[in-house]
């Protein structure tokens, strides 16, 4: 017999979970009331500010992480200390590797961050069982895989301005989608010197790049990193 999910206002679920922007987005979204309720037992929900490492490239892994609110950027350090930008994850990503022993990339909060944190065991007890939340963290590898493919295709052909054309539309995108205006305007949660790495160009490109598309009014620039698109399909047409 199939369980039924109940409401999110149903007293039977956690009192956090009622409350929870990310509630049915992510792999909260696939579990029923009972799992919430079981896997709460054990959940911890934290707050981080910018610049704060989550996780470090070759750490043990004890818990994975929901991200509730913000951008963490997933990165890789050469042992001579040279780092890249490998990826950036939003809500309601799942952060960590499933079933692996050790992280693969460092993970630093890009912004103000709001996480779920989930114990390693209890994670994977849930996926071992089969069912939606297997399903559901499969097509978020499956996803992330995607787009990694789709970066790099931007970072080996496209040129300086789809490079940053692409970049902004991928925040624009991505970020915080519970909130109303999410497409519209947001604050960089990169650094200009962070957008570079990440886009493999010089910081005076990617500055000279917004300006250009400030002054096509594609965008709007207020104080330096609070961004406004004016015209999402002509910045999704940018992108090449």
């Amino acid at each position: 017999m199939q369980t039924v999910r109940k409401d999110i206002h149903n007293s039977d679920l956690p009192i956090l979970c009622q409350s929870c922007e990310a509630r049915h987005q992510g792999i909260c979204g696939a579990m029923t009331s009972e799992q919430l309720l079981s896997i709460s037992r054990h959940t911890r929900r934290v707050r981080r500010e910018p610049g704060q490492e989550i996780m470090a490239d070759a750490m043990p892994i004890a818990s994975y992480a929901n991200v509730l609110k913000g951008v963490v950027k997933l990165s890789k350090v050469l042992e001579d200390g040279r780092q890249q930008l490998v990826g950036l994850q939003f809500a309601p990503d799942l952060l960590g590797r499933p079933f692996a022993t050790e992280s693969r990339v460092t993970a630093e909060t890009a912004s103000d961050v709001e996480l779920c944190l989930i114990p390693k065991p209890a994670l994977e007890a849930l996926m071992a069982a089969g069912g939606p939340v297997e399903h559901r963290i499969m097509m978020q590898a499956l996803r992330e895989l995607d787009e990694a493919r789709d970066w790099m295709v931007t970072l080996g052909r496209k040129t300086a301005s789809e490079k940053v054309a692409s970049f902004l539309y991928l925040i624009a995108t991505h970020i915080d989608p519970t909130e109303d205006d999410a497409l519209a305007t947001f604050d960089l949660p990169l650094s200009r010197a962070d957008i570079a790495d990440f886009l493999g160009l010089t910081i005076e490109t990617v500055s000279r790049q917004m300006s250009k598309l400030k002054a096509d009014k594609v965008i709007e620039i207020a104080n330096y990193r609070h961004v406004t698109i004016v015209d999402l399909a002509q910045l999704r047409f940018r992108c090449g």
